[in-house]
């Protein structure tokens, strides 16, 4: 199966939030859901999902205030953000937006429109999120066929290796640690040491760069890894 995209909720009225789970999930997601702004700006320091589902009005650090903080973040910058709020005044959307927001909808909405939001926002902001063939330079990647390619010849990869690799190509280029590794691979409900990572970019290397083939993977020393073309050690 594909890495799902993750998508993040930020919402205090227990009930909306898991209304929005289980509607997410069924969609495909990885969802994970928050009360409070605090709590959520904490997170977000540990690791940034594809998607921000945020409210107004949580607890702590209200959501226009979060919004504002994230965009000042470089990791964060660019994070698509969806704006929930029972405030409907003009005034209100445009605040909202101009703090950094890519949409906002007002309560009640409909849960189709809100998915049918977060699919165009996250369409925008990273087509290979729901792209099904991803490529880095040589590397092509058919997440439907659930197969790996390098110049056109198929590539053989554990499944722990392949969701690596797929998790990677999402952000070519960027650098991730250890821990961001685990948590978006292996999730943060599972305890994996550290080093699992190291033993696991060491087969993926072995698996990729075959014969005389630059090596796709880099390692960046006392950060992690990142893919791409001609990376390098």
């Amino acid at each position: 199966m594909m890495i799902a995209p993750r998508i993040m909720v930020v919402e205090d009225e227990e009930p909306l939030s898991v209304l929005l789970r289980y509607n997410l999930e069924a969609e495909g997601y990885q969802v994970e859901t928050l009360s409070r702004g605090d709590e959520a700006e904490l997170r977000l320091q540990e690791a940034v999902p594809d998607l921000l589902v945020l409210d107004w009005m949580v607890p702590a650090v209200s959501g226009i205030e979060l919004c504002r903080r994230l965009r000042m973040r470089p990791e964060t910058q660019r994070l698509p953000i969806v704006m929930l709020t029972a405030r409907g005044e003009e005034g209100d959307r445009v605040r909202g937006l101009s703090v950094g927001a890519d949409d906002y909808v007002v309560k009640p909405f409909s849960t189709p429109e809100l998915l049918a939001r977060i699919r165009a926002v996250l369409r925008r902001a990273n087509p290979s999120v729901l792209s099904h063939v991803l490529t880095v330079g040589e590397l092509l990647l058919d997440r439907e066929q659930h197969q790996v390619f390098r110049k056109g010849r198929g590539v053989r990869l554990g499944p722990t290796e392949y969701r690596l690799l797929e998790f990677m190509m999402l952000a070519p280029g960027r650098v991730f640690s250890r821990e961001q590794l685990l948590d978006g691979v292996w999730g943060n409900g599972v305890y994996v040491d550290e080093r699992t990572v190291d033993v696991h970019i060491g087969r993926l290397r072995k698996a990729i760069n075959t014969g005389r083939c630059l090596d796709m993977v880099r390692t960046v020393r006392g950060a992690g890894y990142a893919i791409g073309e001609m990376a390098g050690r």
